[in-house]
């Protein structure tokens, strides 16, 4: 037994050979094949032919497919223009976005998350507030820049404070069931229903032409008044979160709103004049000039960001600045890009706002009080009504052109709700305990007063007959005796004491010939307005003149000449003489412009073709007009061919448009003659008055 023994553990041993441990392989646990299995084993995959990553595109992806919904919903208005004429377009896009947000919720399908609050303020505000600034006229702001910071100012301030104390009154009342609202959370709700943004009104004033005076205030308020409203609502957000409110803070809280603006000011004109200077050396990168105005705008709005200023007052502040430098400083083509984009960029921003207004009125959960939103509605009216009312008395003494009754009516059912009350309605902190009221409330508002006043008011503008604009196409003649008088006034009021617009405007014009041009313009020569605005007249009638058959000055065909022209058209035409053809022959080749070449191919990588097309064009034009002017110029030659009577008609029209053409020649030689005679008896005059005795 001991052998069999000892010969079984000797064979065992020799079937297992030994091995290193570096090669031992531990297997995984086997489970049984009924319950779950933690290591499963890799299955083996080929290549694949076709794979989706959806997760990884789904931002962007759905961001544009909005914006596309959007702007296919914008082109469908402009095809019927009848829609738009009556119905605002905000009012369109509010109605797409709430049959889109019903489809969303009856499929239960959440709303886009792409709309929040940083997303709003940090790229949806930027391009909107810059179209505004950018595209400001000028002149009539800084006319009544006292008027316009007085009503975005002071009558902010007079809504919020009304609303505010108005809807506090109303929580006191016990059958409302709104006690636990306080006094702050009704002046932070007050606060957000008190900006207003009339994009609709400002289109209907555009097309009725209503006076400059009355279109540049509402323009003015709509813009500073959300500034104003951004500020307000800072601090009583702040406020609301104090247990207790002491009178100091009532101090430190004006001097937070004119840190927070007049900082937000410094900031946009600082920004502005280092546009404009970095524009100067930019004569050989022009590709990269719009790049350097959308830059500095949206820097100088972080930056005010940064530091908790008012980023609006920053980009509109910048834009107003750098336009009137910038715009000297870089080419034709940039100049043009840059107008372009700023409107696409803010039309984007636009219609996205209201479309997304639409989805999530209807996606969004909300809380009714029909007591509470009902009367916020009516103390929203009327106490905008009584601040126009109030203010416009208070005002009105010290204006030169005062509102009439007309005018005020126009500004009181102007004030339209929009972007600003709907995006800062739904950054309400969360510790508010009425915030889907507010929501609820602020929605109903801008839904109202878009759909209703938008609509009703093009026809009461036309029914009360608001004064229109007296202010005829710019000509040479107009801006003369404009500049004139501007400095004619100014005179005056220097030697009666009185410094009014007319003074500074004339002091910083001074200031800016002597040293802002010399350093933030690359050409730093002094151009007259006058001179500039001839250029862009000539060079608008020659781009005109291009379109024709030649380059010379062609008189339209009247009525009956078209008539002639239809019934011998089927008619063998009759062949051209060889001077007459020589004649042309020269007149195609002498206006064969630039813009009508192929463009010339370059390789260098900084470079663009050509910019210089503005000039011949002007030089061409002038030698336009004074071939047309020969008496044995190729046109004339061919209306002294009288073969019937619409000949003879169409030469006497075309000999009563070159009398004409030349009348005013001359009565622009004797107005700026006139013009510089009164100038320098002026200056005379002031000479005399200011010389001691």
């Amino acid at each position: 037994t001991g052998t069999v023994l000892a010969i079984l553990l000797y064979g065992s041993r020799a079937e297992v050979p030994s091995k290193p441990t570096a090669s031992v392989t531990i297997l995984p646990p086997i489970k049984p094949d009924n319950g779950p299995q933690p290591y499963p084993e890799e299955e083996k995959s080929n290549l694949p032919v076709f794979t989706m990553n959806y997760p990884r595109i789904q931002i962007p992806f759905e961001i544009t497919l909005w914006m596309l919904l959007a702007s296919f919903a914008k082109i469908g208005f402009h095809v019927y223009p009848k829609i738009t004429f009556w119905v605002p377009e905000s009012c369109l896009l509010v109605s797409i976005g709430l049959i889109v947000g019903g489809i969303m919720y009856s499929v239960n399908e959440k709303p886009p998350a792409v709309l929040t609050s940083n997303v709003f303020f940090l790229y949806m505000l930027p391009p909107i507030v810059l179209d505004s600034g950018y595209f400001m006229p000028t002149r009539p702001f800084f006319e009544n820049v006292g008027t316009v910071l007085w009503f975005a100012v002071v009558g902010t301030l007079w809504n919020s404070i009304g609303i505010g104390m108005s809807l506090f009154a109303i929580c006191q009342i016990e059958a409302f069931g709104v006690q636990d609202i306080n006094l702050q959370e009704n002046l932070l709700f007050a606060t957000i229903i008190s900006a207003v943004d009339p994009v609709a009104v400002l289109s209907v004033f555009e097309d009725v032409s209503v006076n400059e005076q009355l279109y540049i205030v509402v323009f003015g308020e709509c813009l500073f008044n959300d500034a104003v409203t951004v500020v307000l609502y800072s601090m009583f957000s702040f406020v609301t979160e104090m247990p207790v409110v002491e009178p100091v803070d009532m101090f430190l809280g004006v001097a937070t709103f004119l840190v927070v603006g007049l900082g937000g000011m410094g900031f946009g004109i600082l920004f502005g004049f280092v546009a404009a200077f970095t524009t100067r050396f930019t004569s050989k990168v022009q590709e990269i000039e719009p790049l350097f105005i959308f830059m500095y705008s949206y820097l100088a709005y972080l930056v005010a960001e940064l530091f908790a200023i008012s980023s609006i007052m920053a980009i509109v502040c910048c834009a107003l600045t750098m336009k009137y430098y910038v715009e000297e400083n870089v080419s034709q083509r940039s100049c043009t890009t840059i107008r372009h984009v700023v409107k696409m960029l803010s039309a984007i921003s636009e219609t996205l706002i209201f479309f997304f207004l639409g989805v999530v009125t209807i996606t969004t959960e909300h809380e009714w009080n029909w007591g509470y939103i009902l009367f916020t509605l009516l103390f929203a009216f009327i106490w905008r009504g009584l601040g126009i009312l109030v203010l416009t008395q208070i005002i009105n003494p010290f204006r030169t052109i005062p509102f009439n009754t007309k005018d005020q009516f126009g500004m009181a059912y102007g004030g339209l709700r929009g972007a600003i009350s709907f995006a800062l309605a739904f950054t309400l902190p969360d510790n508010i305990a009425r915030k889907h009221l507010f929501v609820t409330a602020t929605i109903v508002i801008i839904l109202f007063t878009v759909f209703l006043q938008g609509i009703s008011i093009r026809p009461l503008i036309e029914f009360i007959n608001v004064r229109r604009t007296n202010r005829k196409t710019d000509t040479i003649n107009i801006e003369i005796h404009t500049r004139l008088m501007e400095h004619t006034m100014a005179g005056i009021e220097d030697l009666c004491g009185q410094w009014s617009h007319y003074y500074w405007k004339d002091k910083f014009m001074k200031f800016n010939n002597r040293i802002l041009r010399r350093i933030l313009l690359r050409d730093n020569r002094a151009e007259s307005s006058i001179v500039a605005l001839y250029k862009k007249l000539e060079l608008q009638n020659a781009i005109e003149i291009l379109d024709t058959a030649s380059g010379d000055i062609s008189a339209a065909p009247s009525i009956i000449s078209l008539q002639y022209e239809k019934k011998n058209s089927t008619k063998p035409k009759k062949k051209f003489l060889a001077a007459d053809l020589k004649n042309m022959h020269d007149i195609l080749s002498k206006n064969m412009y630039k813009i009508r070449e192929r463009t010339v191919s370059y390789t260098s990588k900084h470079a663009l073709p050509n910019d210089n097309q503005r000039r011949e064009i002007l030089i061409r034009r002038h030698s336009s007009i004074r071939r047309s002017l020969r008496p044995g110029s190729f046109q004339t030659r061919v209306s002294m061919k009288p073969n019937n009577v619409t000949r003879t008609r169409k030469n006497k029209l075309n000999t009563i448009r070159r009398n004409k053409h030349n009348l005013k020649f001359k009565t622009l030689k004797y107005d700026i003659t006139a013009a510089f005679i009164f100038k320098m008896v002026i200056k005379m005059g002031f000479k005399i008055c200011l010389c001691p005795i």
